[in-house]
C-alpha cells in the first residue's frame, strides 16, 4: 500500500471503490484499513501523535504510545487462591507493596524529578523480580515485570492517568443494559441508545442538567450552547490557565 501514500478520498464512496480495487471486500478487512486511514487522516490534519492510550492491554489498543492500568495489572495477583496462611500473608504484603508504589506514582506525578523517576524505576525491579517461593504468584509478578515499558510509561508521561476507569465507568451503563435485556433489538434502537447516552454522559462531565439540556432541544430554545462548543471553550480556558 506504500504506492498509495498520500492519496485522499473525497467520501465514503470513493473509499469504498478504492478498497474493492485492493481486493479489500471482508467486513473485518475493510473495518481495520477504515480506521487505519482514519487515523493516518488526524495525523495528516496534526492531531496529537504523543496520545497515550491507557488500556486494560486489550490488543486492540496498542496504538500510539501505550500505557497499562495499574487496576487491572494487580487484578492477576488479586485473584489468586490463599490455600494457606502463609501464602494469605505473602499475598497480602506483595499487594500492599505493590500499592504503596503505585501511591509513590501518584506522588511522581505531582513532582516529577530525575532523581524520583531513578527510585521509582528501581523499586519496580524490587517488587516484581522478587522470588516468594509461591509458583503462582511469581508467575503473576514476572507477568506484570514484563509489562514495565508500558506499566511506567508515566515516568516519562506524568501528565497521563494511572488507570483506565474512566473509561471503564463510560462503557459500564452499555453492559449493564446488556446484561438485563440482552441490549437493543434494531440499529436503530442501538443508535438511539448510544446518541444519548454519550450525551448524557458528556453533559453530566460538564456539569450540565441533562434534563435541562434535552429540554431546552426540544422546546427549541437554545439558551444552552452545543456541548461542543461547551468542550472547546474549557479546553482553551485551561490551556490559558496552564
Amino acid at each position: 500500500m506504500v504506492r498509495h501514500k498520500g492519496k485522499w478520498f473525497k467520501d465514503q464512496k470513493e473509499w469504498k471503490a478504492f478498497l474493492k480495487s485492493q481486493g479489500i471486500t471482508k467486513k473485518r478487512h475493510i473495518q481495520i484499513a477504515t480506521e487505519g486511514a482514519l487515523l493516518g487522516s488526524l495525523f495528516l490534519h496534526d492531531f496529537n501523535k504523543d496520545l497515550v492510550i491507557v488500556s486494560d492491554d486489550a490488543g486492540q489498543f496498542n496504538i500510539l504510545h501505550h500505557a497499562l492500568c495499574w487496576v487491572h495489572a494487580e487484578r492477576t495477583i488479586q485473584k489468586l487462591l490463599e490455600f494457606t496462611q502463609d501464602r494469605k500473608e505473602l499475598i497480602k504484603s506483595v499487594r500492599s507493596d505493590i500499592w504503596d508504589f503505585y501511591s509513590q506514582l501518584k506522588d511522581y506525578q505531582i513532582n516529577p524529578t530525575p532523581v524520583f523517576k531513578r527510585k521509582l524505576n528501581q523499586r519496580f525491579n524490587k517488587i516484581f523480580k522478587q522470588k516468594t517461593g509461591y509458583a503462582s504468584l511469581d508467575l503473576s509478578l514476572k507477568r506484570i515485570f514484563n509489562n514495565k515499558s508500558e506499566l511506567l510509561m508515566v515516568l516519562k508521561r506524568p501528565d497521563i492517568p494511572l488507570h483506565n476507569n474512566l473509561s471503564e465507568n463510560d462503557i459500564r451503563e452499555y453492559v449493564k443494559k446488556r446484561k438485563i435485556s440482552g441490549s437493543t433489538r434494531s440499529l436503530s434502537g442501538r443508535a438511539c441508545r448510544d446518541t444519548f447516552t454519550s450525551i448524557k454522559k458528556t453533559c453530566r462531565k460538564l456539569g450540565i442538567s441533562f434534563w435541562d439540556y434535552l429540554m431546552d432541544r426540544i422546546e427549541n430554545k437554545k439558551d444552552i450552547p452545543l456541548l461542543s462548543d461547551i468542550m472547546i471553550a474549557r479546553m482553551k480556558d485551561n490551556l490559558i490557565s496552564v
